[in-house]
């Protein structure tokens, strides 16, 4: 039989204080739905319904096709939402399970255990539960003198007695999908809220169904974020464990509490991170490489032996043995050759280079083809944008650019050439040529002193 999932994601989240739909907020630089609907993929769950509604199109921006959508127009409670999924779901047989969208630590190994619970004993409905220190705000789960469970208690609506309880509703549910809609059309508008909650959907099956509950004994997989302070949390909670995973897998990480590591980054053993790194993304670290400290690489790919310090990487490529920075910047697509060098205030920014390529410092390279063996000297420049549109720079093989020089594109600069320092380029440079491109000298005799006065001598007294 299939399964298929539920994401409530519809919420306005006002908690948050944000424009973004509360889901679409990043955790580790990722929208925390985005954690779900990855689990969600690699279980066993056959189709996704994600229920959308406030900032809808943001959501399905960040998701594209991987999900279907049910859209909740009015915010008319949890039971209301997954009532929007019938359409989609109705005449389908199997197991749904219905998940929210802001609860990002939920993983592949948790849906898949409550779904084989939920299949190995026959249940109708399972109720996935946990137990909290501080159930303040949370649903609790009342049962029997047997354990059977019988309700769930809203905590505004709870008794005294009942707020004692520490066994807490997290909001996941697996169900029998021939039942579902059936129950969910049942339930009643609360009174006070005016909103349908689907947690009444226990005390419309217990009688005469199968009802059981998957308890998650650590309450840090099922919290929800609601606040900044959860995102904080939640941040923390992620960065422990996936910090504690790479150093098992053997990197090496200097005062781990301060290095944050993606969800989604894959690094490989024999690498050093050092502190205040962060690494997000789609990024790959390849065996060697040494990261930071103060580094930050956002979709960066760095291979063997590269060397990291002071600087930025974002959406591009270093090959082996590359030194980058102190200080450097590459973004939008740069692809660095192996054996470079990318010194300090560096910024290249959609250029590639070859091999054994060197920029020390104090340059910038845009919209550039270089080759290998080259040397940029102090200040070079390569001069992209002409006011209206950006242009590209090509240079060959074994080129020398000397300090202070400005290559104004469209321009192409051939092998072997040699730029003396102080030249603006215009022209192209055939192969093998040397190019100077800048005012002939003058020097005027005497003439200084009518623009420079002579400082007053110090006579000896404080001023």
């Amino acid at each position: 039989m299939p399964n298929f999932a539920i994401v409530l994601a519809a919420g306005k989240g006002t908690r948050m204080r944000t424009k973004l739909p509360k889901c679409a907020f990043p955790i580790l630089k990722k929208p925390m739905i985005e954690y779900i609907v990855e689990n969600i993929e690699d279980s066993d769950i056959d189709r996704a319904i994600a229920v959308v509604g406030h900032e809808r199109k943001v959501i399905m921006d960040l998701l594209g096709n991987r999900v279907e959508y049910a859209v909740q127009e009015d915010q008319l409670g949890t039971g209301h939402a997954a009532l929007m999924t019938k359409p989609l779901l109705e005449n389908e047989e199997g197991t749904t399970l219905i998940l929210l969208g802001d609860m990002p630590l939920i993983s592949q190994t948790i849906i898949e255990k409550i779904l084989h619970t939920h299949h190995k004993t026959a249940n109708d409905l399972t109720v996935v539960t946990s137990t909290f220190d501080d159930p303040e705000g949370y649903g609790r789960i009342l049962r029997d003198d047997y354990g059977r469970i019988q309700a769930i208690r809203e905590d505004k609506n709870a008794t005294d007695e009942e707020k004692r309880i520490n066994e807490i509703n997290t909001g996941i549910y697996a169900v029998k999908n021939e039942l579902l809609f059936q129950m969910l059309s049942k339930i009643e508008k609360d009174s006070l809220k005016k909103e349908y909650y689907l947690t009444d959907i226990v005390e419309l099956m217990k009688d005469d169904y199968n009802v059981g509950t998957f308890t998650i004994r650590n309450p840090k997989h099922v919290m929800g974020v609601n606040d900044l302070v959860d995102v904080s949390e939640a941040e923390k909670i992620l960065r422990d464990e996936i910090n504690r995973g790479l150093m098992l897998s053997g990197v090496s990480m200097i005062n781990p509490e301060t290095i944050t590591i993606g969800h989604n980054v894959k690094i490989e053993g024999n690498v050093t991170i050092n502190p205040n790194t962060t690494i997000t993304g789609s990024s790959k670290i390849a065996e060697g490489a040494v990261i930071g400290p103060n580094t930050e690489i956002h979709n960066g790919i760095i291979h063997e032996n590269v060397h990291v310090k002071h600087s930025l990487i974002y959406d591009s490529e270093v090959h082996e043995r590359t030194t980058i920075g102190p200080f450097a910047h590459l973004r939008n697509h740069a692809n660095i050759g192996r054996d470079n060098r990318v010194g300090n205030f560096v910024e290249i920014k959609k250029s590639s280079t070859g091999a054994n390529t060197k920029m020390s410092h104090l340059a910038y390279i845009g919209d550039t083809e270089c080759g290998s063996g080259v040397n940029f000297g102090s200040g070079s420049v390569t001069v992209n944008y002409d006011g209206v549109n950006k242009h590209k720079t090509y240079i060959g093989d074994d080129v020398f650019i000397g300090c202070n020089t400005n290559l104004i594109a469209p321009i192409r600069i051939e092998d072997n050439v040699f730029i003396a320092a102080g030249s603006t380029v215009t022209k192209d440079i055939p192969k093998g040529a040397l190019a100077i491109a800048r005012g002939h000298q003058i020097n005027k005799e005497d003439y200084a002193k009518n623009l420079i006065k002579p400082k007053p001598k110090n006579n000896g007294e404080n001023s």
